[in-house]
Order: C-alpha cells, then sequence, then structure tokens
C-alpha cells in the first residue's frame, strides 16, 4: 500500500494513504490490520482523509515494512469486526450535527424574510403533531410544552424565538439520541462474543480446534458452564440453557434433541451436540444492542425517580404559565413561564449521565449491564471476594505431581489433564497447560465425564471409575482411600499448594500440587475498597483453612471463610441483605455463580466461567483487580453526578421562572438560556468522571 507520512515524533506516526478517502468497510480492515501487530500499541483510521495515527514501541522501520504489505484484497478480517464496528454511527451522528448547524445559521444569510417565517410555521406543525400525539397516553408530557410554546412564539410574532427553540430542541435531541446509541454499542460490543476454540465432534472424536473454522453443518459440542458459540439444532444431549443474554427469561430452558440454541446462551447444567445453523456474522450484535435498549436494567432508581418527576412537572408549568396569564394579563410574562420547564432537562441530563458512566467504565475494561448496578455498587458496603482466580492469579501453575500408585508422573498428569481440559476453572487450566508444555498428549480416552460443581470430575478410563477434584469430594464424598504404606507420604504434602487428588476405583492415585500465588495488587486494592468507602471486606473459598488464612493475611483481610460450598456463598449475602447490609460479590467460577445472582450488584472476572460472566450483572478485565476500585468510584461520582444535575436544574430552572413573571427576562432569553442550559449540562454530563491523567 502506498503512503506518505505527513507528521512523526518518537513513538507515534500519522500517514496517509494514497486515497482520496476511504469507505468504512475499508477504514474497519485498515484499523484490525494495524491493530494486530504486536509493535503498534494503538492505531486509529480515520476514513474521511484516508489517514491513520499510529502509536509503537518496536523498530519504526517494522511499522512502515508492515503498512507496505498491506493490501485490503489479501487482508482476513473477521466479520465480527464489522459488524461490531461504531465507524458509520460517528459519521452519521456528527453529518447530522453539522448539517443541522450549517442549515440554521445558513438560512438566515440566504433565505428572505417571508420564507423563513413560513419555513418556521411548516416546522412548528411537526412539533404541534408530536406534542398532540402525547395526549394519547393521557398525560402531559415535556412535547406538549414544547408544542405549545412554539405556537405562541409564531402567533406573537417572535419568530425569532420559534426559530431558536425548534432549533436547540433538535440538537439536544440529536446529542441525546447519539450518545444513547454510542453507549449502548460500546455495551453491546464488551458483551459481544468472543470464543476461539470450541470443541468440533468428528467421526473418531472430539477435537478442538478455531471457532472460525467451523461451517454451517458441523456438530459442536458444549459443555456444563460454558457458552454456545453458534445458533444451532440440538443433535444430541439434554442441557439447562441460561438464555437472559437473548430473551431476557430469569429461569434456564431445557434444550434437548431437535430444539434450536442461540450463540452467547450459556448451558448451566448437562451438556449439547450442536448442529450450526448460522456461524459468525449471524447478526448477534444486532440482538444484543435490542436486549439492551428494550431492558429496563439501564435505569437506576435515581435516574427513574428524576423522569417521573419531569413528567410530574409538566402539569405544573403549563398552570404556572395560565396563573401568570390571568394574575398579570401579560402575555410575554405568560410565555416566559411555558418556555422554561424542568423535564426536558431532567430527561435529558440523566439517562446521557448513567450512559456515559457505563461507556466509561468500558475505557477500563468494565462491563456494566445497566445504571441500577452502579447505583448499588456506589451504595454498597459489603464486598465478598472468592480466592481462586479473583484474588489469586487467573493462571495457578502446577507445581508437581505425586504419585501414590506407582504410575508413573507423567501418565498420572495426562490422564488427569484429559477430564479436565473440558471444564472451565483456573485450575482446571493449570493441569491441561502443564500437559502442553510437557508435551503429553491426551486423546479422548474417557466415558462420558460428569461435572460435580465445586467438587470435582466423575467418569471411566479403561474400565476404570476415576475421580478428580477436592479432598471433600475424592477423599469423604467418594470414599477414596490412601493406599498402603503411603499414609507417611500424604500427611508430608506442602501446605503452601493448593492440592488437587486424583483417584482411581476407589484409591488415591495422585495428589496434584498446584502453585496458586495471590496478584501483586491484592493488598493496594483491598486498601483502595477500604478508602472508598466498604465497611465490611470478605474473602471465601472453597480452599481449605491453611490457604485461606495465608492468603487472608497477606491481603490484609481480617475476615474470611474456607472450605465452603455454593450455597454457603449465596446463603452469606441473603444473610448480609437480611441485616440490611448492600452487597457485592466478585468471582469468576460456576461454583460463585448463586452468590452473583443473590447479592445487589454481581462482579465476575472476564476470563472466568461464561455461566459467571452471564449471571454476574458487571464483568471486569482480569488483568488488574484495580478496576473494581475504579468501579466503585465511576458509581460514586456518577451518583454525585446525577444529584447535581437534579439541583442544578431545578434551581436553574426556577430562578427562569421566578425572572420571566417578574419580567426582567423576556420570553425570548427565557426559552435561549432554558434551551442553552439544558443543552450545557447534557453535554457535561458527557465528560469523563475521572479525569484522565496528565503525561
Amino acid at each position: 500500500m502506498k503512503f506518505k507520512i505527513e507528521h512523526e515524533i518518537k513513538g507515534r506516526l500519522r500517514i496517509h494513504l494514497a486515497l482520496k478517502r476511504l469507505t468504512y468497510r475499508e477504514a474497519d480492515s485498515f484499523e484490525y490490520y494495524l491493530n494486530k501487530y504486536v509493535g503498534i500499541k494503538k492505531a486509529k483510521v480515520y476514513e474521511r482523509t484516508a489517514d491513520a495515527v499510529i502509536f509503537y514501541d518496536c523498530d519504526r522501520m517494522q511499522i512502515i515494512n508492515y503498512i507496505r504489505k498491506f493490501s485490503f484484497d489479501t487482508v482476513q478480517v473477521p466479520e465480527k469486526v464489522y459488524e461490531c464496528s461504531s465507524r458509520e454511527l460517528e459519521a452519521k451522528y456528527s453529518e447530522k450535527i453539522v448539517t443541522s448547524i450549517v442549515l440554521h445559521y445558513g438560512k438566515r444569510l440566504i433565505l428572505p424574510l417571508y420564507v423563513r417565517r413560513i419555513w418556521i410555521m411548516i416546522k412548528m406543525i411537526f412539533y404541534i403533531w408530536r406534542g398532540l400525539k402525547t395526549l394519547k397516553n393521557k398525560r402531559l408530557q415535556v412535547e406538549l410544552l414544547d408544542a405549545i410554546a412554539i405556537t405562541a412564539a409564531v402567533l406573537s410574532g417572535d419568530f425569532n424565538t420559534a426559530s431558536s427553540i425548534m432549533f436547540l430542541l433538535k440538537i439536544g435531541d440529536t446529542l441525546e439520541d447519539w450518545t444513547h446509541k454510542r453507549s449502548v454499542d460500546d455495551l453491546a460490543r464488551q458483551m459481544s462474543l468472543n470464543i476461539d476454540k470450541v470443541w468440533l465432534l468428528t467421526d473418531t472424536g472430539e477435537i478442538q480446534i478455531d471457532s472460525s473454522q467451523i461451517d454451517c453443518g458441523d456438530e459442536v459440542v458444549v459443555r456444563m458452564g460454558n457458552m454456545i458459540p453458534f445458533d444451532g439444532e440440538v443433535s444430541r444431549g439434554e442441557a439447562m440453557v441460561n438464555q437472559a443474554s437473548m430473551t431476557g427469561e430469569s429461569e434456564a430452558v431445557c434444550k434437548n434433541e431437535g430444539m434450536s440454541v442461540f450463540a452467547g446462551t450459556v448451558v448451566e447444567d448437562g451438556e449439547l451436540t450442536i448442529r450450526v445453523t448460522q456461524t459468525e456474522g449471524c447478526g448477534r450484535f444486532d440482538k444484543i444492542v435490542k436486549m439492551i435498549e428494550e431492558s429496563e436494567k439501564l435505569k437506576s432508581s435515581l435516574e427513574s425517580k428524576a423522569e417521573r418527576l419531569a413528567d410530574k412537572l409538566v402539569p405544573y408549568t403549563l398552570l404556572g404559565s395560565g396563573l401568570t396569564w390571568l394574575i398579570s394579563r401579560n402575555v410575554p410574562k405568560a410565555l416566559s413561564v411555558l418556555m422554561v420547564d424542568y423535564s426536558c432537562a431532567l430527561k435529558m441530563a440523566m439517562p446521557i449521565s448513567v450512559l456515559s458512566a457505563i461507556k466509561e467504565a468500558a475505557e477500563y475494561g468494565i462491563t456494566v449491564k445497566g445504571g441500577r448496578f452502579l447505583e448499588a455498587i456506589a451504595e454498597a458496603d459489603t464486598i465478598v471476594l472468592d480466592k481462586t482466580g479473583t484474588l489469586t492469579k487467573a493462571k495457578p501453575t502446577v507445581v508437581q505431581i505425586v504419585s501414590f500408585n506407582g504410575e508413573p508422573e507423567d501418565e498420572l498428569l495426562r490422564e488427569a489433564a484429559c477430564l479436565e481440559e473440558h471444564f472451565p476453572h483456573s485450575v482446571a487450566r493449570a493441569v491441561v497447560d502443564a500437559a502442553e508444555k510437557k508435551g503429553l498428549l491426551h486423546d479422548e480416552m474417557h466415558a462420558d465425564v460428569d461435572y460435580i460443581v465445586a467438587h470435582g470430575i466423575a467418569s471411566t478410563i479403561n474400565d476404570e471409575k476415576v475421580v478428580i477434584g477436592s479432598y471433600h469430594f475424592v477423599m469423604e464424598d467418594e470414599g477414596a482411600s490412601i493406599p498402603k504404606g503411603k499414609k507417611k507420604l500424604f500427611d508430608s504434602l506442602p501446605d503452601e499448594y493448593s492440592h488437587l487428588y486424583f483417584a482411581k476405583n476407589g484409591i488415591l492415585a495422585a495428589c496434584i500440587l498446584i502453585e496458586d500465588p495471590m496478584r501483586e495488587e491484592v493488598k493496594e486494592v483491598i486498601e483502595g475498597l477500604r478508602s472508598e468507602g466498604f465497611e465490611h471486606i470478605v474473602m471465601m473459598t472453597g480452599d481449605s483453612e491453611r490457604t485461606a488464612k495465608k492468603i487472608a493475611s497477606e491481603a490484609g483481610i481480617t475476615e474470611y471463610y474456607a472450605e465452603v460450598l455454593p450455597e454457603d456463598k449465596a446463603g452469606f449475602v441473603e444473610k448480609a441483605k437480611a441485616e440490611g447490609k448492600r452487597v457485592i460479590m466478585v468471582g469468576d467460577g460456576i461454583n460463585d455463580s448463586p452468590a452473583l445472582s443473590a447479592s445487589d450488584a454481581g462482579i465476575a472476572i472476564s476470563d472466568g466461567a461464561e455461566i459467571a460472566r452471564q449471571i454476574a450483572d458487571v464483568t471486569i478485565s482480569s488483568s488488574d483487580l484495580e478496576s473494581l476500585v475504579i468501579l466503585r468510584r465511576i458509581s460514586t461520582l456518577l451518583m454525585k453526578r446525577i444529584k447535581f444535575n437534579y439541583r442544578t436544574i431545578v434551581g436553574f430552572n426556577t430562578a427562569l421562572i421566578v425572572l420571566g413573571i417578574a419580567g426582567v427576562l423576556p420570553p425570548a432569553t427565557s426559552a435561549l438560556l432554558h434551551n442553552g442550559s439544558t443543552l450545557a449540562l447534557g453535554l457535561k454530563s458527557m465528560t469523563k468522571l475521572i479525569p484522565e491523567k496528565k503525561e
């Protein structure tokens, strides 16, 4: 691709492609291509000018050679990149606002006065019709006030005021719609599928391949806790499927042979073999957008209260205008009251504040499913933290395999990995990764596997019953015994590691020692949460008392519970709520799902089990727990902003009404100040809650 360098400083290039402009698809393709390169930190492509800004931390010539190799014909871009792009949306609304401003002021310079007045009266009909339509609801709404104000201005001969009101209303509507749509799209983009690997069913068994290689008609296997990657039809199996992301149903639905399933839904219990009917690009992004737009979860109680108050105030504004005219017989004073209402600003500023906060959270890798959850997080006084995969690193590692039955350690690890590879848990991934590092092939050698939540896995290998999991599951529930002469070896297992037990035919075969160190940032995060106002910080884990005590001590957590089951976590949350506490739960596994559902706001780690992410109200990046502190800060600042907006709107508009009645402000000035302040407050509500740090 031919290009020229327009500007350059260390670590940053601005280039211009040898084209007049790019289509939206071409711009998305080039941006995707650039951002894939390891040495490029960030790249932004501008379709209007065919420019690109590139931030890099590698050799400059590598970037230049990389761009030279680019071709629109050869670059392979996943369809979901185009599907989830916001480029066309941004361009559409930018053009809409610019066009409105140019036309508004251009008409004053070009058109004769009588033509402008005719045009204003024609536009007035639209606002009158919009106002009259609200009467169908048998309620007086702000659209009716707008219609009356515009009509009154025209009838009194003040065409400039009528024109200004309509212009500001149009700009305000466009900005509100743009902000809402952009925030919803950003949220939907965060919720879109990101499934790289799937289990394909072949004649010789299951193989794990890239999801991009799946075609319609292929059969994929989805097990408990995993997300269904494609739309399809169940060809085998039975499972309970959580469809909340697509249908809004709160209860899981039973799916069996012949029934349809949707991409993005999650298998809560059971196993399904699915014949794929649609691969990527099937419109899932649009489905998510529609679900979010229709969801009442987007509204916090403060936001809903403000909107209800806005509608209630409309009749009083209309009544105040009428009384002003009856008492003073002064039309301008009556119009001054009529042209000022609380409803417009309340209905504009509140949703924009919430959606802008959701978008800002997304920039920190935090996906929030609705404004009410930000409110719950701001008001919470108790936070419950799972240990494994939350406080500890997301990638625990196998330190040692201790054999109890004389079999080679590698063979025991190979069999364990064969069982664990199907299930979404950080400990399971550690076992699989350890086998891969040793080059141990673990083709399917077992019968159907049965996953017991928070306990372990049971199956059959070479006609032997095998179980793998916690001490409670293997040694107590399954009654596995220690081989003769191995009691001393068992008692000497080091306490500093987590233990994963593997038994065959009721006899302990191996203990896999797993190192699960605490995240480096945990202590600082715990201190940050305390400084943000959390009174109770609790750690809960299914791990042993000794391990839990060690992690809690290192993290600075004084209240912790060890060897708990999923129902114990949920029970603790329910009990705390019954005592009047506002509770947040943070977890990453299937066993955390009941507690996530029970809490006022459930927070899932992004690379945890799909079912946890599906049930959770908020998802945070796994790379840094500092996101929890940032989320609390955004939530708290949002509530302060909403309250500030409320006070400002009521105070400012009340002052305008008083000044209008006193005759200090003419109707045109009242209308201008009211609409201008509404627009200004809306724009202010779009600004970031947490200021960006200056370099």
